[in-house]
C-alpha cells in the first residue's frame, strides 16, 4: 500500500439490492476507519446515480453493458464496449491507487474484477441472494474473501456474514419504538398493525389482493400499512384504519410499527426482517431465476416466517390465514423469536473490517 489512508473503490448499483449494501458497507468504512478514501463504481442510470452522491460519496460511472443472452446487434457490439469499461476501470485503479476492490454484484461488476485481477489488486466479493449472479460468479474465484448474505452459497470459499444494511434498521429495537411510530403513521397503537409493501416498484398481485380484503381487516378491529409503490396508490381504497402510502422514507418506522409484514422476498427485505425480528409472509416474486423463494427458505424452515406462491395469494387467503395470525399474539411472538435467530445486525461493521483489514495489508 502507498499511504496510510486505505484507498477503496466500491463497485456495484442497478438495484437497491446491489446499491444499499454497498452504501452500508461505506458508511460503516467512514466511521470505522475516517482516513479512508472511498470511491464508489455504477452507472449513470441506476439508483446509485442519487442515492450515492446523496450519501455524500463519489461516484464513478462507466456505461452499462449487459452480457448478450441471445443473437443480437448488442452481442456483436458487446466485446468492443466490454473492453471499454475494462480499460476505464484499470485507469481508475492505477490513477486512484486503489488498494482493494469490494464489489456487490451489478453491471460494474465484471470489468471491475477483471480489472482488479489484471493489476493484482485484492478482491472482496459480497453476494446477498441465495443462487449468485454471473458478475459474482466471475469475480468469487479471484477474490481474497467471499462474503454472503445467506447460507449455502455455490461460491467458492464462501463466508456467511449477514446482509449490510443501514444503522436505523440492524439495530432497530422495534419494542421501545412501536408506538411513536404507529403514531407517527396516523394509526392507532392499540391494535395490531398489517405491514404490506412489494418493494420500491410496488407489486400488482399484493396491492389488488390487500385492497381487497382491507375491509375485513379493519372490521375485525386491524390496521394495515400498505405501502403500494409509486403512483399506485391513487386506486386503492381510503377508509379508516386503512393507510394507503406510496412510499415511506424511513423503513425502519415502518418496522417498528408492524406487528406482521406481508412482502416480497427479495435478499435485503428477508435480512431486514430478521434482524428486527418482524414476523412475515413471503410471497416471492415470480419471475427471474427463483431467487426469491430461495432467499426465504432458510426463515421459513426456521419458523420466522410464511411463504405462499404469487399466484396463489387472493383475498381469501388474507382473511382466511394471514388475518387470524396477525390476532395471534403468541404466535406472532414465537415467529418473531425465530426470525431473530436467523438475522444478523452487524454485517456491515464485519464487511467494512474485512475490506480496510484487506487495504492495509495490500
Amino acid at each position: 500500500m502507498s499511504s496510510t489512508s486505505p484507498r477503496i473503490l466500491l463497485a456495484g448499483g442497478g438495484s437497491a439490492g446491489h446499491v444499499s449494501p454497498l452504501l452500508a458497507t461505506a458508511s460503516q468504512i467512514t466511521r470505522r476507519c475516517p482516513e479512508a478514501e472511498v470511491t464508489v463504481l455504477g452507472t449513470p442510470q441506476g439508483l446509485e446515480a442519487d442515492l450515492v452522491p446523496a450519501a455524500g460519496y463519489e461516484l464513478v460511472t462507466i456505461d452499462k453493458v449487459p452480457f448478450p443472452r441471445r443473437p443480437s446487434g448488442a452481442a456483436l457490439r458487446f466485446p468492443g464496449r466490454f473492453l471499454g469499461t475494462l480499460r476505464e476501470v484499470r485507469t481508475l485503479l492505477r490513477e486512484r491507487e486503489i488498494d482493494v476492490v469490494a464489489g456487490f454484484g451489478g453491471y460494474v461488476c465484471p470489468p471491475a474484477y477483471l480489472a482488479a485481477a489484471s493489476l493484482r489488486r485484492p478482491l472482496v466479493v459480497h453476494e446477498a441472494n441465495r443462487r449468485p449472479g454471473l458478475a459474482n460468479r466471475l469475480g468469487a474465484p479471484r477474490a481474497k474473501a467471499v462474503l454472503t448474505a445467506f447460507e449455502g452459497s455455490s461460491l467458492p470459499g464462501a463466508r456467511r456474514i449477514g446482509m449490510p444494511m443501514r444503522e436505523a434498521i440492524a439495530h432497530l429495537d422495534r419494542a421501545a419504538r412501536r408506538e411513536e411510530a404507529v403514531r407517527a403513521l396516523g394509526l392507532d397503537p392499540s391494535r395490531p398493525v398489517l405491514l404490506v409493501t412489494g418493494g420500491s416498484l410496488g407489486a400488482q398481485r399484493l396491492n389488488a389482493a390487500v385492497a381487497e380484503a382491507a375491509r375485513a381487516f379493519t372490521d375485525a378491529g386491524a390496521q394495515i400499512l400498505h405501502i403500494s409503490g409509486r403512483g399506485k396508490a391513487d386506486d386503492l381504497p381510503r377508509h379508516e384504519g386503512y393507510r394507503a402510502v406510496e412510499y415511506v422514507t424511513a423503513m425502519e418506522d415502518a418496522y417498528a410499527a408492524a406487528d406482521l409484514a406481508l412482502t416480497r422476498s427479495g435478499a435485503g427485505t428477508v435480512s431486514e426482517l430478521t434482524a428486527v425480528g418482524l414476523p412475515a409472509v413471503l410471497v416471492p416474486l415470480p419471475i427471474g431465476n427463483g431467487e426469491q423463494a430461495l432467499n426465504g427458505e432458510q426463515v421459513v424452515a426456521a419458523g420466522g416466517a410464511l411463504m405462499i406462491a404469487d399466484d396463489e395469494l387472493d383475498a381469501a387467503y388474507l382473511t382466511g390465514q394471514v388475518l387470524p395470525l396477525l390476532q395471534d399474539r403468541d404466535r406472532l411472538r414465537a415467529m418473531s423469536e425465530a426470525a431473530r435467530t436467523f438475522g444478523i445486525t452487524d454485517a456491515a461493521e464485519v464487511m467494512a473490517d474485512v475490506v480496510t483489514g484487506i487495504a492495509r495489508r495490500a
